[in-house]
């Protein structure tokens, strides 16, 4: 019997020589969408002046609308972005922030969306708070517990990932905002991972903020992300490119939409796919998407007791924080002069040299401490984990 990995192989443009356990830090784009996005590309060099001129507000309300169906939130309240750090930068840098003001965040926190924070804060007299949550833990509790801990008369908002990308936790977003904001606190979630990973439902989380990335889990082409304002808030939130629609005279529509959806002439093709990705990975199983979800976790979770019994180890966090991310920790590593702002661990080349796989070495908390992050998509299967936990038995015998 074939697998589904199997089945839908022809269906991505990976490299069928690398065995892709990384899916989380890019996405990968099926070929049906990249097909797509040739297709709005070529009407747009076509005619360029009716493409952006005449045509491409209505084509990115029509690909909003599905992707809010999709998150379960209104679409007047969404607009999309290049990416989550972009998200998190417009709402950081739209802040009116003061000298003693803090900024909450966890050492969990992803390490650009954390340079933003810094950045923010140092030209405001602000301070950056940092709650640890412990990794190891025990369950979800903790999280909050050091979150909330944290939290002061002085704290203007919180950055909370949904999923932790170094540590692939999947933290309680809806309780930490409802916790945050009986302490009068606005919450905002990096989301990058959540969306197609978990049944994201955004009214329901309530928070003031959250932004997501459409190129990992949902496989849309690269640069395609959303910024979720609540109403109360889009006033205040500006795109971290200023250009036509701040002064635009329309009464029609929101100056969050006009803003946000033409900061200059780009590349608009990745959020129009959006749909069109949306549709092919949910016609890839029977049960669409909640059964594309549970066959990623399912994978994710065999394949980390795996690596976990390999290297000897317990296992870091309950099942119930785990979505199609999980990290486990390595014994400890000598860290080289890194070649790029991602990846430093020589580890990391070495087991795409001699094994070909390519699977991600995350210095976390700091060096010498470091993590391996598995990722499962449905192009994956178990005999990908069994190499990967071989390699790992070979490499620390």
């Amino acid at each position: 019997m074939t697998t589904n990995a199997e089945q839908t192989g022809d269906c991505w443009a990976l490299d069928p020589e690398v065995v892709f356990l990384n899916h989380g830090s890019f996405g990968a784009c099926p070929r049906a969408v990249l097909e797509e996005q040739d297709r709005i590309r070529l009407r747009m060099e076509r005619q360029p002046v009716q493409f952006f001129v005449r045509d491409l507000e209505d084509l990115l309300d029509t690909a909003r609308a599905e992707l809010a169906t999709f998150l379960h939130a209104p679409s007047t309240d969404i607009a999309w972005v290049p990416n989550a750090t972009s998200g998190v930068n417009a709402v950081l840098r739209s802040l009116s922030l003061a000298p003693g003001d803090e900024l909450l965040t966890t050492d969990h926190e992803y390490n650009a969306c954390r340079n933003a924070l810094e950045y923010v804060a140092g030209r405001a007299g602000a301070r950056v708070v940092v709650a640890r949550i412990p990794f190891p833990l025990a369950d979800a509790d903790q999280a909050v517990d050091a979150i909330l801990d944290h939290a002061s008369a002085r704290t203007r908002l919180a950055l909370v990932d949904h999923v932790t990308s170094q540590t692939g936790l999947v933290l309680p977003v809806a309780g930490i905002v409802a916790a945050l904001a009986g302490r009068g606190i606005d919450t905002l979630v990096d989301g990058a991972h959540a969306p197609g990973m978990l049944d994201l439902r955004l009214a329901d989380i309530g928070a003031a903020y959250y932004t997501g990335n459409c190129h990992k889990w949902l496989c849309a082409p690269k640069g395609a992300g959303f910024i979720y304002v609540h109403p109360d808030r889009q006033s205040e939130i500006r795109p971290v490119a200023i250009s036509h629609g701040a002064n635009s005279p329309r009464q029609d529509r929101s100056r969050f939409l006009q803003e946000f959806d033409w900061v200059g002439t780009d590349d608009p093709s990745p959020m129009l796919c959006v749909p069109a990705a949306i549709r092919f990975m949910g016609s890839l199983l029977p049960g669409g998407w909640p059964a594309l979800r549970a066959q990623n976790r399912a994978l994710t979770l065999d394949g980390r007791r795996e690596l976990a019994e390999v290297l000897g180890i317990g296992l870091p966090r309950p099942d119930t924080m785990i979505g199609s991310l999980a990290a486990l920790p390595l014994p400890d590593g000598a860290m080289e002069p890194p070649k790029s702002a991602m990846y430093a661990d020589p580890l990391q080349d070495e087991l795409l040299r001699r094994w070909r796989i390519e699977v991600p070495i995350i210095p976390w908390p700091d060096v010498p401490k470091r993590l391996i992050r598995i990722s499962a998509q449905i192009y994956n299967g178990p005999t990908q984990y069994r190499l990967l936990a071989e390699a790992l038995r070979e490499l620390f015998a």
